[in-house]
């Protein structure tokens, strides 16, 4: 209660205190007209009597008059098909939207803070109880292919799969001077920003600076995501890159909302006006990879929470997600919650298998070919989108020889790498890695070689690359170091999905 309203009883009950005992009992009947005190006095006797039980009955007039059939079961109905609400159409080789750009709308801030994070009531009591765990073995029951070494970045495995997928010293050298610019790059907060001008030190005065400043949490995954591929933790590596990684997940984790859901869980959001479910995911990837490549118990319920806002998050018609949570889907936005999940089922966490099934929904909605190809909110052949199409389905279980699978990857294969447009190609690389065979090796040979080479060597920018293409304007030369740097850790960042031979077979490095 306010000091105004608290003010105002207190007033009212000295004003009270005044008047004679005799007057606050009977003032009603003497400002009321005799006939309206007999009008009150039939209604109370009226509605008496309809509560009375009636004769021959326990049961009042009332409770007979509302007295309802036992409700009804209804089947839950399976939705097969959707109609996108969003009908934004994309271009057929390249994605014309900003990846991470929400709206222009200036209240969308305002707007979401009413619907979302404030939907449900905050009980501190509640939200410092344990999250509702339930550890889970990863199966094939869970919607994903069974891979418990996907995160096997040991130094020994780590020269292993360089080797034999096609690495070399030279990409090696360009992931190291890459993590030396990121690491540069962290901010005394521990995090970073995709406007790597900001913060102290003359070095951050070089061209590339991206302009999505609160974007905060996005920017910080996208840092930490490279170290970790490259089998870096806060727990065991080189000390510099421990010490980054640790501030890095220490900045996420206060950075994390923590939310009541349905159902009793917690969830914990990095949901950021700037990045949306984008940062949420890209963030959520980072967390869970850190905790399933440590088993730090200090991660899990982050991990967890992460997780569990992404399951409430999902739309329940479409299966996807999008910029804001139940509201639609995208193939952008579902690609990063997709890979978030598989990260957590790389840590053992709670993964209703339900969640998969929808996403698997969203996908064949906008699948063209029979899924050789994806468009953006509807069926399309989208490059960018068709990578992350495709490597959904290879994690949902899709086998090698799959029709579509084989002519999407030839598609892929035949358009080849970008030359400026790394969200494509970091999809795209790690689809055909994975998929192996004459056709990564041409891939790999064309990719690797054009980053070594277009890497920044001298001055502020060494180790970084920056192209002008989609969201570079708003990720800046950060979002492009960190995209690069991940395409080449392919080689050992994950194990080919489909089985041990593509991994142990000599590569023929050129």
């Amino acid at each position: 209660m306010s000091s105004a309203d608290v003010s105002q009883e207190h007033s009212d009950e000295t004003a009270e205190s005044q008047e004679p005992a005799f007057g606050r009992r009977f003032i009603l009947f003497h400002a009321v007209p005799s006939w309206l005190v007999s009008a009150i006095l039939h209604l109370l006797l009226v509605a008496l009597l309809a509560f009375w039980p009636l004769p021959g009955s326990q049961k009042s007039l009332v409770e007979l008059l509302t007295e309802t059939e036992e409700p009804v079961e209804v089947d839950e109905v399976e939705i097969k098909e959707f109609t996108p609400t969003d009908l934004q159409q994309f271009e057929d080789a390249e994605m014309t939207e900003d990846e991470f750009v929400v709206t222009d709308d200036s209240s969308f801030e305002e707007e979401m803070e009413i619907e979302v994070f404030d939907e449900f009531e905050k009980n501190e009591t509640e939200l410092e109880d344990p999250f509702k765990l339930t550890q889970v073995t990863p199966t094939s029951d869970m919607g994903f292919t069974s891979n418990s070494k996907t995160l096997d970045r040991s130094t020994a495995s780590k020269k292993k799969m360089l080797k034999n997928a096609g690495g070399n010293e030279a990409s090696e050298k360009a992931v190291l001077d890459a993590l030396t610019w990121i690491v540069r790059h962290q901010l005394p907060d521990g995090g970073w920003s995709f406007d790597h001008s900001v913060g102290p030190g003359n070095f951050r005065n070089t061209p590339g600076a991206g302009e999505a400043r609160q974007a905060r949490n996005a920017a910080t995954a996208m840092a930490i995501l490279p170290l970790l591929g490259a089998g870096q933790t806060h727990l065991e590596g080189e000390s510099r890159f421990k010490e980054a990684i640790r501030n890095g997940l220490t900045f996420l984790v206060n950075n994390q909302k923590r939310e009541a859901l349905p159902g009793g869980q917690v969830g914990g959001s990095f949901f950021e006006p700037e990045g949306n479910m984008y940062s949420h995911g890209i963030a959520s990837i980072a967390i869970c990879e850190a905790y399933a490549m440590t088993k730090d118990r200090d991660l899990l319920y982050p991990a967890q929470a992460a997780i569990n806002y992404i399951v409430y998050a999902q739309d329940e018609t479409t299966g996807g997600w999008r910029y804001r949570p139940r509201s639609g889907g995208d193939t952008s936005v579902v690609g990063w919650q997709f890979m978030a999940l598989k990260s957590g089922q790389m840590g053992f966490l709670s993964i209703p298998p339900r969640t998969i099934g929808k996403a698997v929904q969203f996908l064949d909605a906008v699948q063209a070919e029979s899924g050789a190809k994806y468009g953006y909110v509807e069926p399309g052949a989208g490059t960018s989108t068709t990578s992350i199409g495709l490597l959904c389905r290879m994690y949902q279980g899709w086998d090698k020889e799959n029709p579509a699978m084989e002519r999407g990857v030839e598609n892929l294969s035949t358009i080849g790498p970008s030359k400026n447009n790394m969200y494509y190609n970091y999809y795209a690389t790690q689809v055909m890695r994975h998929y192996g065979g004459d056709q990564w090796k041409k891939w790999n040979k064309g990719m690797r070689d054009y980053l070594v080479d277009q890497q920044a060597k001298n001055g502020n920018t060494k180790g970084s690359w920056y192209f002008e293409h989609g969201w570079s304007r708003r990720g800046g030369r950060l979002y492009n170091t960190s995209l690069a740097c991940m395409v080449l850790e392919v080689y050992y960042r994950h194990l080919p999905i489909y089985g041990s031979k593509a991994a142990e077979e000599d590569f023929v490095l050129e």
